[in-house]
Parts: structure tokens; C-alpha cells; sequence
């Protein structure tokens, strides 16, 4: 199992850095492939628990968000978010399922959080140094979920969530924590080493590091709650040796939230 999980990511981090590094279109093409597959998921969840959920609605709105968060000068959020709304709905009314209105509603639920917080990678990546942004954000919420795991492997003996995560430990999540926030401060001194780069400082690295390691953790029980209440361990069987997309990026889209907002607001833009 360990050996899937690692060959599994010795393929997913290269490509996911290549596509940081590159933006634009290829940025927005594998943000796209990776939320798309997780909105299909979370509408399949939802199906195991009865409710009826169109992937295909759910997929439009996910569109109109990566639409206007590439392109924010279109103007298309709001009468994209519109039209979709408004076709959805019809089409439920058309359908007699068992629950109508619940089952529009998480339609809709779905693809709102997934995209919703998914854009902002977008959204940090357009910021003027935000590509360093990204390769701090990124490899620490990776490093602390590692650290999170390993240490609670070892020496975790008190439960974080128990009803949600079984397996979290509060030894593993404080060793997250502080691995996390080490590594995004050594990330961004390795960046400004690079002559004539605006780049996060350490400190600011620092900071956003500890931000991320404490908070992002929380969309890691956020699909936990989800996947315990339909009765299955993974979201998804895309990633051998992880699970799903929505499995994958549960902590990274709170931490691409928490990156921009702190660069944003913190940092001088």
C-alpha cells in the first residue's frame, strides 16, 4: 500500500509543479481534469445515499466558476451562475425523484464548494509573485499532511476527530503543524535566493505555513464527514494508493484560500 501511495505521488507532484510553473492554460487544464473529477465524485456520493444528482448540472457550474476566475473581464459568473440555477431547477421539476428540492440543492451545494474554493489556486497564481506564492502553499500543506501521518503513525495516541477521522491523532496533527510551517519558511528562503524575484519573504512563508498547516486540515474532515456518512473510505478510486480527487485536494483547496488571503492582505498587493 505505502509503495502505490508513493509511486502515486511521484507522478501527481511533478506533474502538479509543472503545471504551477507553466499557468495559463495548462494550469487552468489540470485544475479543471482534477475539480471535474471530484465534482463527479461528490454527485456519485450523494447518489449512494439516494439522492438523484445531475453531474451534468453540477459540472456547468463548475465551469462558469473556472470560466470567470481565468477570465474575470468576461463578466460571465453571475449570469453563468444564473442560467445554470435556472436550468437546473427546471429540469428537477421535470423529474420526480424522492427528494426533489434536496437533491437540487446539493446539485448545486457540490460543485459550490469544490469550485468555489478550487478557483483560488487560480486566483493565487495570477498574483504578481504568485507563482512562488504557490510553490510554498503547496509543498508545505503536502509536507504537513505527511508529517501528519507519519508522526500519528508512530507516537499518535489521542484522537482529533474520532466520529469523523478515526485515525487522526492530535500528536500527528501538531507534528503537521510545525512541519508544515518549517517548510514553507525554508521554501520561501530557497526562493529568494533567486536574484531580481519578488518572492514571499521567510517570515511571510513562515506565517502562511503555520496558517495552512492549522486550517487547511479542516476540508480533510470536511470530505471525511461526507464519505463517513455514506458509509465508504474513499471518495474515489482514481489515485491508486489515495483515493479520489475530492480525496486529494480536500486539504489543498482551504489552503490555496488561506495562501491568497494572506498573500493579499498581508503580503502588500
Amino acid at each position: 500500500m505505502f509503495r502505490t501511495r508513493l509511486l502515486t505521488a511521484l507522478i501527481l507532484v511533478p506533474a502538479t509543479l509543472v503545471s504551477v510553473w507553466l499557468g495559463g492554460t495548462w494550469l487552468l487544464l489540470v485544475i479543471a481534469l482534477v475539480l471535474s473529477a471530484a465534482v463527479i465524485e461528490f454527485c456519485r456520493l450523494m447518489q449512494r445515499d439516494g439522492f438523484a444528482v445531475s453531474s451534468i448540472w453540477a459540472l456547468a457550474l463548475l465551469g462558469v466558476l473556472l470560466v470567470d476566475a481565468q477570465f474575470p473581464g468576461r463578466n460571465v459568473l453571475q449570469p453563468g451562475v444564473v442560467f445554470v440555477l435556472m436550468g437546473s431547477v427546471l429540469c428537477k421539476m421535470r423529474r420526480h425523484g424522492a427528494s426533489p428540492v434536496a437533491e437540487w440543492a446539493l446539485g448545486v451545494v457540490g460543485p459550490l464548494y469544490i469550485g468555489g474554493l478550487g478557483v483560488y489556486i487560480i486566483h493565487l497564481r495570477s498574483l504578481p509573485d504568485g507563482l512562488w506564492w504557490l510553490l510554498v502553499v503547496f509543498p508545505a500543506i503536502w509536507l504537513a499532511d505527511s508529517a501528519a501521518y507519519s508522526v500519528g503513525r508512530a507516537w499518535g495516541r489521542h484522537k482529533l476527530a474520532p466520529v469523523l477521522s478515526p485515525n487522526k491523532t492530535w500528536e500527528g496533527y501538531i507534528g503537521g503543524v510545525v512541519a508544515g510551517t518549517l517548510a514553507a519558511a525554508g521554501l520561501a528562503a530557497l526562493w529568494g535566493l533567486r536574484e531580481g524575484v519578488s518572492h514571499p519573504t521567510p517570515l511571510e512563508g513562515m506565517a502562511a505555513g503555520f496558517l495552512v498547516a492549522v486550517f487547511a486540515p479542516l476540508g480533510d474532515l470536511v470530505v471525511s464527514m461526507i464519505k463517513r456518512h455514506v458509509g465508504v473510505k474513499d471518495s474515489g478510486t482514481i489515485f491508486p494508493g489515495h483515493g479520489g480527487a475530492f480525496d486529494r485536494i480536500d486539504s489543498l483547496l482551504w489552503a490555496a484560500v488561506i495562501g491568497y488571503y494572506f498573500a493579499l492582505w498581508f503580503a502588500g498587493f
